[in-house]
């Protein structure tokens, strides 16, 4: 049931959506940058009455079925003074896989998008 209320959709167009930056080359046991954020292509408010309330970030291994919670990031301050909802985590994987973001806006819902590692 709660995959069905988990929303998706293309960056460039919708601002809810988490992208995932990552960089060219990744390398196993190596230590890598990922940074997600929301509203990349179209801001989203961040006011009292319309925030994202926090990021998270999960991992996948190739050929497992169980996320991994890499890490979260809450965001507390909206309005005249805000944090933007970025979140940048240092990441190092044992093989490769998929990484998962998600994100929760206060009045939209839960929000994903993925990228392969």
């Amino acid at each position: 049931m709660l995959s069905s209320m988990i929303k998706s959709a293309d960056w460039k167009a919708e601002k809810h959506v988490p992208v995932i930056e990552l960089p060219e080359r990744i390398e196993i046991g190596k230590p890598f940058s990922v940074s997600v954020s929301v509203g990349k292509e179209i801001p989203h408010p961040n006011t009292v009455e319309h925030h994202i309330a926090w990021i998270a970030l999960y991992y996948v291994a190739e050929g497992g079925s169980l996320p991994i919670e890499l890490g979260r990031t809450d965001f507390s301050a909206h309005g005249v003074i805000a944090t933007a909802p970025v979140a940048n985590f240092s990441v190092t994987l044992d093989k490769p896989g998929t990484l998962h973001a998600a994100a929760y806006c206060n009045l939209h819902g839960l929000w994903e998008s993925e990228a392969a590692v």
